[in-house]
């Protein structure tokens, strides 16, 4: 039963089809009530209107034998106060449900006509408003068949209290009401099966691009091509926003994987070049003692250190290190980074700016922001730490050749190095300002480079302030 209604398609006509079987029953089970009541109605409206009929009859003086009761399909029977029975139809052969051979129920009242009064003051020649209604059979020429009787109350001069009793046939209101519960019996399956049939056509019809998604993604998953997209179909429902934000993700993932590509790519071309003269230098010591050149391979390993710090530092913030909840002072973490270093002023104001975050992080943020201005400065860096409203802003400006406008956001890529510092003496491997980045947008700010006041560059840090 589980893998039968396993299906989108399958729950969905399943629900559809109980849904409107559930009004389907309602509506005929409303619809059979009011048919009934209406023509149960009707045969007491004629009942009544028969049993007025020979009460007037009684009323004026009719003598019993002279009353009018031969039709046969209304029985009517005339009894008195004892409960005698005084006329009757012909051809009545039984009857139930009227005051002779059986006791009437007590009568139901409000269902006459005019004010109400009191039946037992009826004067003579007077005739009941209220009437009384019954169910019972009678037969008649030896057909017996189900009535709604009519039980009316009228005083006749010299005959005393009378109760006329006549009855309508009920075969109508079988008749529509049997007929109605066929059509039902018959045409309730016939429509369950039509919405069924709808729904489950409809819903696949529905569900058709998304089984082209689903085979579109398996087939990118086996292949691996991340360059692949889904179909989208040409409509505006949730199943297009669907397609849309699944080529939305295929792009990002495709673009973190093209990313992650060529961050090896440059990370093996950046460690292959010190490895190589670290080896290079080690291989000639071997063999020439007097050729080692300590310095070099001082340097080179310097670097490899620097780097794979880097690398390690990249590789955890992609992988979501949290950044800490740590109240840092600004103005003293930038006196720290400044300390020893030539030519750095630090103007920080009286007020500590905080922003809370990893003081690691931080400090490697602005170590990286001060060697930088530090390899473009010609003599001075200048660091301001300052509050602007809600945010904590860090500027460091150099006095050097700046940045050229079209290389402001290129220089914070990873292994991006401007032509100037490409050599090894002068630039790094490209992994400071991206790292400087990574970490201002983990922290909830922006790092940004425009000219310095005064020439050169100005690398701008903005942070929430706690």
């Amino acid at each position: 039963m589980r893998r039968l209604f396993g299906s989108v398609r399958a729950r969905a006509t399943l629900g559809a089809t109980l849904v409107v079987a559930v009004a389907l029953v309602a509506a005929g089970a409303s619809v059979l009530l009011s048919l009934r009541s209406d023509l149960i109605d009707r045969a007491g409206t004629q009942a009544e209107r028969t049993a007025r009929n020979v009460a007037a009859h009684l009323a004026a003086g009719t003598a019993y034998d002279d009353l009018k009761l031969d039709d046969e399909e209304e029985p009517v029977q005339v009894v008195d106060a004892r409960g005698t029975l005084v006329a009757a139809s012909e051809n009545l052969e039984r009857i139930s449900g009227t005051g002779t051979g059986e006791v009437m129920p007590a009568p139901q009242r409000g269902t006459g006509s005019g004010d109400e009064d009191d039946d037992s003051a009826l004067e003579p020649g007077e005739i009941a408003d209220e009437v009384a209604f019954t169910d019972g059979s009678a037969t008649i020429d030896g057909e017996s068949a189900d009535y709604r009787f009519a039980a009316l109350e009228v005083d006749v001069q010299d005959k005393g209290r009378l109760t006329v009793y006549a009855g309508a046939s009920l075969d109508a209101e079988q008749g529509a009401v049997g007929t109605a519960q066929t059509v039902m019996l018959i045409g309730f399956p016939l429509l369950l099966g039509v919405v069924a049939a709808v729904t489950w056509l409809v819903t696949r019809r529905a569900l058709r691009p998304v089984e082209g998604i689903r085979a579109e993604m398996a087939a990118i998953t086996a292949s691996e091509d991340l360059a692949r997209r889904v179909p989208v179909p040409d409509t505006h429902d949730e199943v297009a926003r669907l397609a849309r934000t699944t080529n939305e993700t295929l792009a990002a993932l495709e673009t973190s994987v093209e990313r992650q590509r060529r961050f090896v790519a440059d990370a093996s071309h950046e460690l292959r070049s010190p490895i190589a003269s670290l080896r290079t230098q080690l291989e000639v010591a071997a063999a020439h003692p007097e050729l080692l050149d300590v310095d070099g391979a001082v340097e080179d390993t310097v670097r490899l250190q620097r780097l794979a710090a880097d690398l390690l530092l990249l590789a955890r913030l992609d992988a979501g290190e949290r950044r800490g909840d740590v109240r840092v002072d600004l103005g003293e973490l930038a006196v720290r980074c400044a300390r020893g270093r030539d030519g750095v002023t630090v103007e920080a104001p009286a007020p500590a700016v905080e922003v809370t975050g990893s003081r690691g992080q931080l400090e490697r943020l602005l170590g990286n922001l001060l060697d930088n201005a530090q390899r473009h400065a010609r003599a001075a860096v200048a660091v301001t730490v300052r509050r602007d409203g809600e945010w904590a802003v860090v500027s460091v400006a150099d006095d050097g050749s700046g940045v050229p406008a079209a290389d402001r956001e290129r220089v914070f890529e990873r292994f991006v190095r401007l032509d100037e510092a490409r050599a090894r003496d002068d630039g790094g491997a490209g992994l400071g300002l991206a790292i400087a980045r990574d970490v201002a947008v983990r922290h909830g700010g922006t790092l940004t480079v425009r000219d310095a006041p005064a020439g050169g560059a100005l690398f701008e840090l903005r942070l929430p302030v706690g």
